[in-house]
C-alpha cells in the first residue's frame, strides 16, 4: 500500500468515526446512563458545587470543559434540559467525548503502524476499531470510559515512538507516554493496567534477551571445550547440548527489539514518578472545590465506596457480568430504552416505557459491541497464543535440544505485545468481587482489535488464493455486522420485530 492510499485511508476512517458520532448526537434530550452522574458532575467544576466523586475527576474535567465551550458556541441549543444542574443543551455535555471518541481509531492505526511499519495492518486496525459499537456508544453520551482508553492507547504509543528514537527524543516521548498514563489512571483506576501492560512487555522483553545470553555464554563454553578435546561440533553429536535459531524473518525491526535499551532507571522515572506526580495533580482542582477529604482520605472513600458495592450478581444488578462473559458478549447492556406510539410521537424526558405491547416504535441505546469483530479477535488472540506456545515446542522438535531464538520476528513481537497487554487489562478483573460491566472490557478489547487485524493483514499478504479470500470475507462480515447492528449504536428507531431481529441471545436483552 502506497503511503498517498494510507493517507486517504485513514483520513476516511477518521472522517466515518467522526460522523458516527456526532449525527443526531441530540437525539434523546435527557440524560442517558451514567451521564446522571458524569454530566452533572462536569457541570459541579463549573458552578463551583461540592461534590464526592467515587473515581479520579480527569473525565468530569474534560466534560466540563466540553460543557464551558459548548455553551459559549451559539448553535446547537434548540433542545434543553435543567438534568445537569444547570438549563443545557444535550450537545453541550456531549460533544467533546464524541470529538475524542473519533481519534481512537487513529491512535489503534497508529499503535499498530508503530509495532509493524505495515500500513495494511495499521488500516486495517483503525477500521476495526472504527467499526464497534460499544466504542461508538461511549463515545456519544457523557460518560468516562473513553479517556481512559485514549490516554492509556497514547502512553503505548508515546513508547513506542521513545523505542524508535535514540537520546533527547527518546526521553521526549517516554514523558510524554508517561504523562499519557498518569491520565489513564486519573481517569479511573483501572487504567493502571495500561501501565501494567507497559511493564511486563518490558519484563518480557529483559527475560528474553538474559535467557539468550545465558545460552550463548553455554553454547560457547561447550564448544570451547570440544575444541580443546580435538573434536568439532555437529547436528548429530551432542543431543544435550544448546543451539540458537534463528527464524528467516528476524531481520526486520521493530520498535519492541529495542526495549532492553530501557533500563530500570528509565522505567521508574518515566513510567513511574512521572505518572504518580499528573495522577497527584489531577486531583488538585477538585479538592480546591471539595475540602471535606483530603488526598488519601479521599482515595479511603473511593475504595469503601466500591467494595460495597456488592457481589457480582444479577441480583446487585440486572446487567453485572463477570470477566468471563466479556470476551463472547453474553451479557451486554442497555443505556437507554424508550418506546413510543410513532416516530413523531416525542419522548419523554424522564419516565418509564410504555406497557409492553403499546409501543409500536423502541429507541435502544446498547453497550455492545460488534459481536463478529469480538468473537473472531478471540479467536485470533487465541492464534497468537498458540503462536506464542508452539514456537519453543516447535525448535525443540526440530533442533532436537533446547534451542532459543537469536532474535524474535516481527510477528513474534507482535503477538508477545498482544498477548500481554490483553492479558494485563482483563485478568486483574478475576479477583474483583463487586459488580461490574462489560464496559470494563473496553481497555482490553482494543488488543482483540489489533489481533484480528494483524490476523486478516497476513491473510491479504499471503500467497494463497484461500488465505486471500478469508481474509476478505472476514472484513466484509466485520463490517456487514456493524451496520446491521447500528440502529441499537445509534439509538434509531426501530419496530419490534426489527429489534428483536438484533437481540440475538436472551441474555442480550
Amino acid at each position: 500500500m502506497t503511503k498517498k492510499w494510507f493517507r486517504i485511508g485513514m483520513v476516511s476512517v477518521f472522517l466515518f468515526s467522526f460522523a458516527l458520532r456526532f449525527w443526531g448526537l441530540e437525539r434523546f434530550n435527557t440524560l442517558v446512563f451514567d451521564e446522571v452522574y458524569f454530566a452533572k458532575f462536569g457541570n459541579n467544576y463549573l458552578t463551583h458545587t461540592p461534590f464526592f466523586n467515587a473515581h479520579p475527576p480527569l473525565s468530569q474535567y474534560m466534560i466540563g470543559i466540553g460543557i464551558w465551550i459548548g455553551s459559549h458556541i451559539p448553535f446547537w441549543h434548540d433542545t434543553v434540559n435543567g438534568l445537569t444542574g444547570s438549563l443545557r443543551s444535550p450537545w453541550t455535555y456531549r460533544w467533546f467525548n464524541a470529538l475524542t471518541g473519533s481519534f481512537i481509531p487513529l491512535v489503534v492505526a497508529a499503535i499498530a503502524y508503530q509495532l509493524s511499519y505495515r500500513r495494511s495492518f495499521a488500516l486495517l486496525a483503525g477500521l476495526f476499531t472504527a467499526c464497534d459499537g460499544i466504542f461508538l456508544v461511549e463515545s456519544r453520551y457523557a460518560l468516562s470510559n473513553i479517556y481512559i482508553v485514549i490516554f492509556g492507547l497514547l502512553g503505548h504509543w508515546f513508547l513506542l515512538l521513545a523505542l524508535d528514537n535514540q537520546n533527547w527524543r527518546r526521553s521526549f516521548w517516554l514523558v510524554f507516554a508517561g504523562i499519557a498514563f498518569g491520565a489513564s489512571v486519573g481517569t479511573k483506576w483501572n487504567g493502571l493496567w495500561f501501565l501494567s501492560g507497559a511493564y511486563l512487555i518490558w519484563i518480557a522483553a529483559w527475560v528474553i534477551h538474559l535467557i539468550h545470553s545465558f545460552v550463548n555464554s553455554k553454547l560457547f563454553f561447550t564448544s570451547s571445550s570440544l575444541k580443546e578435546a580435538g573434536g568439532r561440533e555437529s547436528r548429530g553429536a551432542g543431543e544435550a547440548g544448546v543451539s540458537t535459531y534463528s527464524p528467516s524473518s528476524s531481520s526486520s525491526q521493530t520498535p519492541l527489539q529495542n526495549l532492553t535499551q530501557l533500563n530500570i532507571f528509565h522505567m521508574l522515572f518515566y513510567l513511574g514518578i512521572i505518572p504518580a506526580l499528573i495522577y497527584s495533580i489531577i486531583w488538585i482542582p477538585h479538592l480546591q472545590l471539595d475540602k471535606t477529604y483530603g488526598f488519601i482520605a479521599v482515595h479511603q472513600q473511593i475504595l469503601k465506596f466500591h467494595l460495597q458495592l456488592g457481589g457480582n450478581s444479577p441480583n446487585v444488578h440486572p446487567y453485572c457480568a463477570a470477566w468471563y462473559k466479556w470476551p463472547l458478549m453474553t451479557r451486554p447492556m442497555a443505556y437507554y430504552y424508550q418506546t413510543a406510539q410513532s416516530i413523531t410521537e416525542s419522548l419523554p424526558v424522564m419516565g418509564p416505557p410504555l406497557p409492553a405491547g403499546a409501543g409500536q416504535v423502541i429507541y435502544d441505546v446498547h453497550a455492545m459491541g460488534n459481536p463478529f469483530l469480538w468473537w473472531f479477535g478471540v479467536a485470533a488472540m487465541l492464534f497468537l497464543v498458540g503462536i506464542l506456545v508452539s514456537q519453543p515446542v516447535i525448535l525443540w522438535v526440530k533442533e532436537k535440544r533446547f534451542s532459543v531464538p537469536a532474535t524474535l520476528s516481527v510477528d513474534t513481537w507482535i503477538a508477545l505485545y498482544l498477548v500481554i497487554n490483553y492479558a494485563a487489562n482483563l485478568l486483574p478483573w478475576v479477583k474483583v468481587t463487586r459488580c461490574v460491566f462489560i464496559y470494563h472490557y473496553m481497555c482490553a478489547v482494543v488488543f482483540i482489535f489489533l489481533a484480528i487485524a494483524w490476523f486478516v493483514d497476513q491473510c491479504l499478504r499471503s500467497y494463497y488464493q484461500q488465505l486471500r479470500a478469508l481474509g476478505v470475507t472476514i472484513t466484509f462480515i466485520i463490517l456487514t455486522a456493524f451496520i446491521f447492528w447500528m440502529p441499537i449504536y445509534l439509538g434509531l428507531p426501530l419496530s419490534p420485530h426489527d429489534y428483536k431481529l438484533r437481540m440475538w441471545f436472551n441474555s442480550w436483552i
